[in-house]
This record gives structure tokens, C-alpha cells and sequence, in this order.
């Protein structure tokens, strides 16, 4: 009797095993098919954004000379068009900070992303930079045209395709500094300056040096011009300041990938795109192979912020030699040089 209820438990015992074994075989199974579909989803939904095409701008070059002797020695050196072709993988953004309570841009910035060889430019235009328009200030363009006014006039000037605009409002940069837990900053000059009169009323008092800034100085140091004697540094310091300050953030925000959710919400609730959700997933997988120390290059465009022009006094007047030069080691999308010609860059008479 003891033999066969020993035998009938051994059978059992690795019954319930063998079905315990089928049923976590089986659920490793669908788990992996489910992974294998949502990446297939995933890569079928998420791919590279589109790029803008080139202008009709065509640059051109000499065709070779004619065989024919009877062909006029004019008609053999007449330029050829050649189509402009945009390098593969890279991306230009137009980047805006509107005032506050204002319709003007606090701040305009192209950036151009390369994603083949993981760099990133940022090219600072200053606020005054000199258009040809009734009110001949840059930042005041957004306020009359919106921003794709403003988008057109800064691909004109610079004389490239602007793939994607981000308009951020200052509240939403509060929040995503917030949102990183601050960050240590070096403030570039003694601040000082007061406008009761704002809404918010403003205040500005900082002493040059490393500090650590939350979300409400942040935003006070980039939107500081000058103090109340009216000392401070030009609009090509600040904003290099504002340059500075971004990477800084950047780099906060890519040390804390746990906090994607509330980086999202931010972005959701707070910036204004033509950028889809698949672009950014997209753009953001990319992004991550940026080394923000050494694959990041920023500058301002030089220039003389002394110009009246329509009898509106400083204006800021771009160097465009200078200019050219920076258009093409950070910005230019094409696989050849962008020229003078090219551009919208306009000079007072």
C-alpha cells in the first residue's frame, strides 16, 4: 500500500512541474512576440523626419569650354545651373523665445543638427539684426507675420531651408529647469535692474560667478539686458549668455532620462512646433549620441548694433563676411558652400 501512493506521488510531483514549466514557456513566448511587435511598430511609425527642399536659388559654375570653333568664346563660359542638394541627415530648427507679455521674439536661434557625424550648431541672431521692412528689427517680425513669417525672413537671411520651428514660452523654460532640479550656472557680469512696471514686476540682482539657478533666476538671467544705469553688456553677450545657459539645461535634462514623462508634459503643454510626435521620438533617439561637450558649436552673428536706418536708431548691421563664414562651418545643409548671393542679408544705405 506504502509502495503505490509513493508511486502516485513521484507521478504527480512532475506533472505539476512539467505544467508549471509549459506555462512560463508559454508566456515567454507572447511576451517576446509582443516586444518583437511593438519594435515593429516602433519602426515603422518612428522614422526621419522630412527635410525641407532647397530654394530655387541655383548655384552656379562655369561649363567646360567648347571643342567648336565656331562657338563664341562668351557663349562657352556662361554659368550652367547646377540644383542645390541638401546633405543626408541633416536638420535645421528655427528656435524662438517670445517676450513677456509682448509680441516681440526675446530670442532667435537656428540650430542644425547633423545626425550622420552627431553634431549640433547654434547660431544666435541678435534681436536688433537689420531688415528691409517698416519696422527694421528682426524681433519685431513675429508679432506682424506670426512665425512663419518670421521663419521665411530668417531663411532669407541666412539663405537656407528652415526645416522645423520650436517656439517656447518663458513659462515653460521655468518649468523644465525646475523640472532637472536647477542647474549651476556662471553668471557673466553683476546684474542689476528693477521694472516695477511689468507683469510680473521684474527683478534682476545677481553678482558675476558660478551660482545655482531655479527656474524663476534662470529666466531672469537670460532675460537680462542692461542695468539700471544703463550699463550691461550688448545684445551679442547676452546672447551668448542664453546659448550658454541652453546647453547647460540640455545637459541636466539628458542626465535625468527617468523624468521622460515630465519632459514631455512640459513640452506638450508649453512649446509650440510643426514637429509631429514621431519626428521628435525620432530626433530624440538620435540625440542621444550627442556629445554636448565636444560635438556642440555655437556662435552670434557678428556685426555693428550702432545703425539707424528708417529713422530707427540701433540697429544691429551684419558683417557678412564674417557672417558667411559661420553660415557655413555650423549651419549650411548642402553639400556645397552657401554664398553671398545666396543670402538676404541686408546692409543700410
Amino acid at each position: 500500500m506504502a509502495k503505490r501512493l509513493l508511486k502516485k506521488t513521484k507521478r504527480k510531483r512532475p506533472t505539476r512541474v512539467r505544467r508549471a514549466a509549459r506555462t512560463l514557456y508559454r508566456t515567454a513566448v507572447v511576451l517576446s512576440a509582443l516586444v518583437v511587435v511593438l519594435f515593429c511598430a516602433y519602426q515603422a511609425l518612428v522614422h526621419a523626419p522630412e527635410q525641407a527642399p532647397p530654394p530655387t536659388a541655383e548655384v552656379p559654375s562655369r561649363s567646360p569650354a567648347s571643342d567648336n570653333p565656331d562657338t563664341p568664346e562668351d557663349e562657352s563660359l556662361q554659368p550652367t545651373p547646377e540644383p542645390l542638394m541638401r546633405k543626408e541627415g541633416f536638420y535645421t530648427f528655427l528656435l524662438v523665445a517670445t517676450d513677456e507679455g509682448g509680441g516681440n521674439t526675446d530670442t532667435i536661434m537656428v540650430a542644425a543638427y547633423d545626425t550622420k557625424n552627431q553634431t549640433v550648431g547654434v547660431v544666435s541672431i541678435p534681436r536688433d539684426t537689420l531688415v528691409d521692412r517698416s519696422i527694421p528689427k528682426i524681433n519685431s517680425i513675429y508679432a506682424r507675420e506670426g512665425v512663419d513669417g518670421l521663419r521665411e525672413a530668417v531663411s532669407n537671411l541666412i539663405g537656407i531651408p528652415i526645416d522645423y520651428y520650436i517656439l517656447v514660452g518663458l513659462n515653460g523654460f521655468q518649468r523644465l529647469v525646475n523640472a532637472v532640479g536647477g542647474v549651476d550656472f556662471y553668471v557673466p557680469c553683476d546684474m542689476d535692474y528693477d521694472d516695477p512696471t511689468a507683469d510680473p514686476p521684474l527683478h534682476i540682482h545677481y553678482t558675476e560667478g558660478m551660482t545655482h539657478l531655479d527656474g524663476q533666476e534662470a529666466m531672469e538671467v537670460v532675460r537680462f539686458r542692461h542695468n539700471n544705469d544703463g550699463s550691461g553688456y550688448t545684445d551679442v553677450g547676452r546672447a551668448q549668455t542664453q546659448r550658454d545657459l541652453l546647453v547647460a539645461v540640455a545637459k541636466k535634462v539628458l542626465a535625468n532620462p527617468g523624468k521622460i514623462g515630465t519632459y514631455v508634459d512640459i513640452f506638450s503643454e508649453n512649446v509650440e512646433t510643426d514637429l509631429s510626435a514621431t519626428d521628435i521620438a525620432w530626433l530624440a533617439g538620435q540625440a542621444l549620441g550627442v556629445d554636448l561637450d565636444a560635438g556642440v558649436s555655437t556662435a552670434t552673428l557678428p556685426g555693428d548694433g550702432d545703425t539707424t536706418y528708417n529713422g530707427v536708431r540701433w540697429c544691429y548691421e551684419l558683417d557678412q563676411a564674417a557672417c558667411l563664414e559661420i553660415f557655413n562651418q555650423l549651419l549650411n545643409p548642402y553639400t556645397t558652400e552657401i554664398t553671398l548671393d545666396m543670402t538676404g542679408m541686408f546692409q543700410a544705405p
